[in-house]
């Protein structure tokens, strides 16, 4: 059992603040019409249990989250092959969030890595994300 709470008819949005990719992906994440809570990583830290609950939840590694090319990740670690342990990819996560590889969306209880603002829409149904299904056109 997780200790992230999931709520059926809520969006979570996990970002940072601190990098232009989450802020744009929470002002597209804001224009649906589900309630939404915007969790900003930057002033908010996860614990390493929910890190890992997110990476299972993802079916990938905490190493995977994080942009390795971001200039903040490469200013720490600049061999080519990086051995760091769970715990410290957390660490990595918790003092610079802005390397997050993108934003982390959870919709109906599933979780998403968002690495563009647009790939959220993917994962809404059409009057969730407030769009329209087109009308025929009447000749």
């Amino acid at each position: 059992m997780g200790i992230i709470s999931k709520h059926k008819n809520m969006i979570k949005l996990y970002y940072s603040s601190n990098s232009s990719l989450g802020k744009q992906t929470l002002a597209y994440v804001s224009a649906s019409k589900k309630e939404i809570l915007a969790i900003d990583l930057s002033k908010t830290k996860l614990t390493g249990t929910q890190w890992m609950e997110v990476a299972e939840a993802l079916d990938t590694t905490l190493s995977s989250l994080v942009n390795q090319n971001h200039p903040d990740f490469t200013k720490i670690y600049s061999e080519k092959e990086i051995q760091l342990s769970n715990e410290d990819w957390i660490k990595v996560l918790h003092k610079n969030p802005e390397v997050l590889k993108g934003s982390i969306l959870m919709v109906n209880n599933s979780f998403y890595l968002l690495e563009t603002p647009i790939d959220f829409i993917k994962h809404l149904e059409p009057d969730t994300a407030g769009l329209n299904p087109q009308k025929p056109n009447k000749n």
